[in-house]
């Protein structure tokens, strides 16, 4: 029996208050949203908790829930809501955000189209920052320096270099727009 008829049948039994068949649902799609989400957000406790909020909001809504794609892709669109609500509320940890948009810089993406735009947005509010920060920031992300190294080049102190980055994070947080942060979200986990 194809998937998406046990699936059916799944969602059936779970609007008719089986809890069983929630049991099964989570048993069978919990490690595959747990990898998706930890992929982006490194952060075991929180993807924990993003899925177990899924599946408790998916018992208390079984009366009301309308599925009109495969459940597999319903959860998967549950948990990139809440991945990118937790990075658009700030929720996430600064290294979290920070690791997005490195990973958005590998080889393999270049070509795509949609990645050349994400990437000129980035940079048109990375060329916001003021001179120092922008500078720090580029030393850090497309010459892959440290701290430390940072600091000996400019002169200035790890902790200053450690300032600047989170300054230029927190305001590429706050600058890129909704549609963006959803895009990379969107973008890492397809």
């Amino acid at each position: 029996m194809p998937d998406h008829l046990i699936d059916s049948e799944l969602i059936d039994r779970l609007k008719h208050d089986d809890d069983i068949a929630l049991s099964i649902i989570y048993k069978k799609y919990w490690q595959m949203l747990y990898v998706s989400a930890h992929n982006i957000l490194k952060d075991q406790q929180a993807c924990e908790d993003i899925i177990q909020e899924l599946f408790i909001k998916l018992w208390n809504n079984r009366h009301a829930i309308e599925i009109n794609v495969s459940l597999k892709a319903y959860l998967y669109a549950s948990i990139r809501y809440e991945v990118y609500r937790q990075i658009k509320s700030g929720a996430v940890r600064a290294d979290i955000y920070d690791n997005l948009l490195e990973r958005l810089q590998t080889p393999e993406t270049y070509h795509n189209i949609e990645y050349k735009e994400l990437i000129g947005q980035i940079n048109s509010v990375v060329n916001q920052l003021p001179e120092k920060c922008r500078e720090v920031y580029k030393l850090s992300r497309e010459e892959q320096l440290s701290h430390k190294q940072i600091a000996e080049r400019l002169n200035i102190s790890p902790k200053t270099v450690e300032n600047q980055i989170t300054k230029a994070l927190r305001h590429l947080r706050t600058s890129l727009t909704t549609t963006v942060i959803a895009a990379i979200v969107y973008f890492l986990l397809r």
